[in-house]
């Protein structure tokens, strides 16, 4: 009780200086300027800087937190908060952190000038509640094909409410729902979000991403992730290892089956019985080796995988060829290539000879013409007289032959 008395006496007596301060300097000054401050935001856990600033000398500044209890009085600590620390204390500015700040911090902060009468300025401090890590919710392994798969992410303690986004295959999911729920301290809000989606095998081994944003995390948000593990029936094809089979040589007959959990082993079947030479008909885990091909391989083959989900199959039929008649299919034809030369050198060589011929008739007609009446004729000379279109039977054809 002593101990708890001299507290108030000495509280009573530094309030009692300090008006006695004030009102001196205010004889001394008279009115004073306005003090200036400004609202500040911090996330919880920071440290916080309130200023407060004004544009005359010899002043006195106090700071009061919102329960209105003085924090400092110039450069005098009056609460006792080792997380409240003197900045700078001067004529024009008293400045104050509060470090590790916590949600009850968040409040109206004033800023008093001790003139007469006195004046304030307010600056309001928000606290930001930083988001908890999101946990996602409603997976359970494994999940089967065609199921409806529900999942929700939830995150704690954000203020204001935090912002959830999901992402599948690195793509948002926008057709999700939304749920804001306030805490028990009522100052901050639980959120959560469900996604609703029917699951199919290409959704086995893909990450879905929970994201919360917020303004308290820096713009890198928090993230939660959800490997999907699908459970279905088996996909199967049949490969030969060659296109064209030929007697006498071998073949490979791959089953690729995919399925979850593996189809293992697989069942290879003729006929829709069993294989009928298993000496030269070898089963490799998913391959069926036949050794050397003949016409009696001719068939129809089925490779069938079977899982826990369900069953599958695949059929190829098998057509031996002749080695011969596979060559003659595909190799050229050398004998209507032949043909076709014989045709191309048949029409060059008539097309020559019709071509003499007629070059060759040309001439002769032409001879015919001018020297009609010269063939018994002696010699030149006489040929050229008696020719028809000579000069002494035709005085308007004058041709000479030299």
């Amino acid at each position: 009780m002593i101990w708890k008395r001299s507290a108030v006496l000495r509280f009573y007596s530094v309030c009692g200086l300090l008006l006695q301060a004030a009102a001196s300097k205010n004889k001394m000054k008279g009115s004073q300027g306005q003090p200036l401050t400004q609202n500040v935001t911090v996330v919880e856990g920071g440290t916080a800087i309130l200023t407060c600033r004004v544009d005359q000398d010899n002043t006195s500044l106090q700071w009061s937190n919102p329960a209105q209890q003085t924090l400092y009085f110039d450069d005098k600590k009056a609460l006792r908060d080792n997380r409240i620390e003197l900045v700078r204390a001067s004529w024009h500015e008293l400045s104050i952190s509060v470090s590790d700040v916590s949600l009850s911090d968040e409040g109206q902060y004033t800023c008093s000038l001790f003139t007469m009468p006195v004046k304030t300025s307010k600056a309001y401090l928000t606290v930001l509640g930083v988001p908890e890590k999101p946990q996602i919710s409603g997976f359970s392994s494994p999940v089967m094909e065609g199921d409806l798969m529900q999942l929700t992410c939830k995150t704690s303690g954000s203020k204001p409410a935090a912002d959830i986004r999901w992402f599948k295959n690195d793509k948002e999911i926008k057709d999700v729902k939304y749920l804001k729920e306030e805490d028990a301290n009522r100052k901050t809000f639980t959120v959560s979000s469900t996604l609703d989606f029917r699951v199919d095998r290409s959704d086995d081994g893909v990450a879905v991403i929970c994201r919360v944003d917020h303004e308290s995390l820096n713009a890198t948000p928090q993230v939660a992730m959800q490997v999907l593990e699908i459970h279905y029936t088996p996909s199967v094809k049949i490969i030969p290892s060659t296109p064209f089979p030929q007697e006498g040589q071998p073949l490979i007959l791959t089953c690729e089956s995919k399925g979850k959990p593996l189809p293992e082993p697989v069942l290879w079947t003729k006929d829709g019985g069993e294989l009928p030479d298993p000496d030269r008909m070898v089963v490799s885990g998913r391959e069926l080796n036949i050794l050397f091909l003949n016409k009696t391989d001719n068939g129809t083959y089925r490779c069938e995988a079977t899982n826990t989900i369900g069953q599958s199959s695949a059929e190829y039929v098998l057509i031996v060829h002749d080695p011969n008649a596979l060559a003659g299919q595909t190799g050229p034809d050398h004998a209507l290539i032949g043909g076709i030369v014989a045709v191309v050198v048949f029409v060059t060589l008539c097309s020559i000879f019709l071509l003499g011929r007629y070059l060759a008739r040309h001439k002769g007609t032409y001879l015919t013409n001018e020297a009609k009446g010269a063939e018994d004729a002696p010699d030149a000379d006489t040929a050229i007289i008696n020719a028809e279109g000579s000069q002494v039977n035709a005085e308007e054809k004058k041709e000479y032959f030299i």
